[in-house]
């Protein structure tokens, strides 16, 4: 398939890693972080590290959108289904995050909440209209990729004046967290982590464009080269990224050109800005509180806002304490440094976030066999 076949040759990628070998400095030490869930996935899936040179190390980064889910926010979905009887609506991996008191989504549903998997925002409009008489809540998540679709379902919601559909929105934003990464206290005390450059993201990048990386290679100092999902991407990426450190530029560079550019889809955003506006701040686990890293319902569309419509607070939860998701989303350990990895923790019995889905850094390592720590 175009843009696909071409994009896993094995020929191709085995030169790249040539390159590579060829180009990195053995004098020093080179640390990217793959932001995105989905390049952590090809990293691991496609063995794109066994054809790095030894001192390139690629750190996993906080862009899987189910892995910085919060257990609060999991437990203020279980109980508007639980407490409030309201139809739940979410994606499929929202499901099985871990929540308080060895709940999840899929448990709370065994327990008789009316909690149902969809695969879009437009699916839980139709569970609306097919059931006036009830509450039908969309939980939202995800970073930039997701919230145009949610906006849309909202704005469709107003026209059609539906009263018995809200959302629980959970959206959360790319350049904040890069930046909470860059330069928070709370990072500091898990470690200092070494970054030389990022892996910008695929998906958000198509939404938002290029520009809103600029600030990281201007301010600083750090490249930010974005790439597709297949591994060539990845490993071209890669080497940009050591070109940039070993001539000392820090730029943002396109590799994704095909689908990528500096402004990014302008009518997506419009509509996003329409109906939601920054949080304040807003938790994500494994990096604490983050100050404009989400967003939430401007007061034009309160009635379609859950937390306000069902008058919902926001109460914290850590995170179990065997766990070592919140240190893998910062980088600091890999999935393999975690005690209960593989044994405890598994996608059939995860205890954290980061086993749950395909993204998560666990589960990338548990499904490919890449159990050895780098």
């Amino acid at each position: 398939m175009k843009y696909i076949d071409e994009f896993r040759d094995g020929d191709v990628a085995r030169k790249i890693g040539e390159r590579l070998r060829a180009e990195a400095d053995p004098a020093r030490q080179y640390s990217f972080m793959e932001f995105c869930g989905g390049h952590t996935h090809a990293i691991s899936r496609y063995g794109v590290r066994e054809l790095l040179p030894p001192n390139v190390r690629m750190i996993h980064g906080p862009g899987c959108p189910v892995c910085v889910l919060p257990i609060g926010r999991v437990d203020m979905a279980i109980g508007l289904a639980l407490e409030r009887g309201a139809i739940v609506c979410t994606y499929g991996d929202t499901m099985r995050v871990p929540a308080s008191d060895n709940l999840s989504l899929t448990k709370a549903k065994a327990r008789g909440g009316d909690i149902r998997m969809v695969y879009s925002a437009t699916d839980a409009l139709t569970v609306a209209r097919d059931n006036p008489g009830r509450e039908v809540v969309f939980f939202a998540i995800g970073f930039e990729t997701t919230t145009p679709p949610t906006a849309l379902a909202i704005l469709r919601a107003q026209r059609e004046e539906l009263e018995n559909f809200s959302v629980l929105c959970c959206h959360v934003l790319t350049p904040s967290a890069i930046t909470h990464i860059l330069e928070s206290p709370e990072v500091r005390r898990y470690g200092t982590v070494p970054i030389d450059g990022f892996v910008g993201p695929a998906h958000v990048s198509i939404v938002i464009g290029s520009g809103p990386y600029e600030h990281f290679a201007e301010e600083y100092r750090k490249p930010v080269v974005i790439a597709g999902f297949e591994p060539l991407d990845v490993m071209q990426a890669i080497l940009m990224l050591v070109r940039q450190v070993n001539e000392g530029r820090a730029h943002v560079e396109n590799e994704f050109s095909r689908a990528v550019d500096r402004d990014g889809n302008l009518g997506a955003q419009q509509k996003v800005s329409e109906v939601f506006e920054l949080r304040p701040t807003f938790e994500w686990r494994g990096l604490g509180e983050v100050p404009y890293s989400a967003l939430k319902i401007r007061p034009a569309f309160a009635q379609f806002d859950a937390e306000r419509r069902f008058g919902l607070g926001y109460t914290p939860v850590a995170d179990n304490k065997a766990c070592e998701c919140g240190a893998i989303l910062r980088g600091v350990k890999q999935p393999t440094d975690c005690r209960i990895f593989g044994t405890v923790c598994t996608p059939e019995n995860p205890v954290g976030s980061c086993m749950v889905s395909s993204e998560g850094a666990c589960a990338a390592h548990y499904a490919y066999g890449r159990f050895r720590s780098v």
